[in-house]
């Protein structure tokens, strides 16, 4: 990733507000790019957003991805030159509670997304940001390629599947000659700055900051744990690429960690533990819902075809996340302690 290409260029960013959002948009403003942002609102309380200060390093705007009329009038008031779209409806169990909405908002504001990309014209890199969900998890353990088949045992895998779908569709009908457009499938995202529900360290962090009990499904079940930074650099690159070079990138790419960092739940809790300083109270929980025991990534396209490779191993991602929310608690200013990571994470990068 070339950082100093940023300098100036004018970037959409849907789901700005999210957690991995805000980190992208936060990273973006210090390389110098102008960001608009595009969210119907904060998702948490607290937020990586509002830690940051956000709102004064960007153009913050509230809308809808389901709203196709105010996402085009935002798009072209701003006529940007790379877009990535990162809102949806992103954690599993609530896709479980609410379907239709979770297809709404990852399969129509998708729909909606590309439309006004097509109905600009004028934008030269588009990314969209799925999952490493979408693929038909046969838990295989050498892992999935781009080329694999995609399925979906819950509403927000499907939804992120159908995504895929409506990408290659809009690609090969309407975006072909007008802007290079690809999907990036992530592993499963730690960072400081992320309160979701349902999510494992923020789940930790809390059980430990506050002393509560930590419930826990499956202690068993192995995911692709990888840092915020991993992840968004691809992104960065891939848009990079798409910009320079063109339609010859636009496909689907996997950012997940090495093959040793897809570990077991309860491994990562234990070094989250120790990294914080702590032993939180674990309580078994019951799942009412599916949820697959292994799900790992093959990445050796990003790495042949961007030469994008993960960075951080998982024990640095536990360290940089601890100590980003031991920050925060503390009291630190948060926008200087995440640049700090960007700048450690670009040179151990470089």
């Amino acid at each position: 990733m070339n950082a100093t290409f940023w300098q100036g260029k004018t970037v959409f960013v849907t789901g700005h507000t999210g957690f991995k959002g805000a980190w992208l948009s936060f990273w973006l403003s210090q390389m110098g790019a102008h960001v608009t942002g595009f969210s119907d609102r904060v998702p948490t309380n607290p937020s990586a957003f509002e830690a940051l200060d956000l709102k004064s390093l960007v153009t913050d705007i509230r809308g809808d991805v389901r709203d196709l009329d105010a996402l085009r009038k935002a798009m072209d008031a701003v006529s940007p030159e790379i877009v990535l779209h990162l809102a949806a409806q992103p954690l599993v169990i609530p896709g479980f509670n609410d379907p239709a909405g979770t297809y709404s908002a990852n399969v129509m504001g998708t729909v909606n997304l590309l439309e006004a990309v097509r109905q600009n014209g004028k934008v030269k890199a588009c990314v969209v940001v799925t999952s490493d969900k979408v693929y038909k998890n046969k838990e295989k353990k050498q892992g999935y390629m781009e080329g694999d088949t995609l399925g979906g045992d819950d509403p927000y895998a499907g939804s992120k599947a159908c995504a895929e779908l409506v990408v290659e569709t809009f690609r090969n009908a309407f975006l072909r000659d007008i802007t290079p457009t690809a999907t990036a499938r992530a592993g499963n995202v730690i960072g400081g700055g992320d309160w979701a529900p349902y999510r494992l360290i923020p789940d930790v962090i809390t059980a430990l900051h506050e002393n509560k009990p930590l419930e826990i499904r499956r202690p068993k079940a192995a995911r692709p744990w990888q840092h915020v930074l991993e992840p968004l650099s691809g992104y960065l690159t891939l848009a990079e690429k798409l910009y320079t070079e063109g339609q010859k990138f636009a496909g689907a790419y996997n950012f997940g960690p090495r093959k040793t960092d897809c570990r077991p739940v309860g491994e990562v809790i234990d070094a989250v533990s120790r990294a914080w300083g702590g032993t939180p109270q674990i309580t078994k929980a019951v799942s009412a819902y599916h949820e697959t025991s292994l799900l790992r990534l093959q990445t050796g396209k990003a790495a042949k075809e961007l030469g994008w490779r993960p960075t951080w191993p998982l024990s640095t991602a536990i360290e940089k996340t601890a100590a980003w929310y031991k920050a925060y608690y503390g009291g630190e200013d948060m926008a200087k302690v995440t640049a700090e990571q960007i700048e450690k994470f670009g040179l151990k990068k470089g």
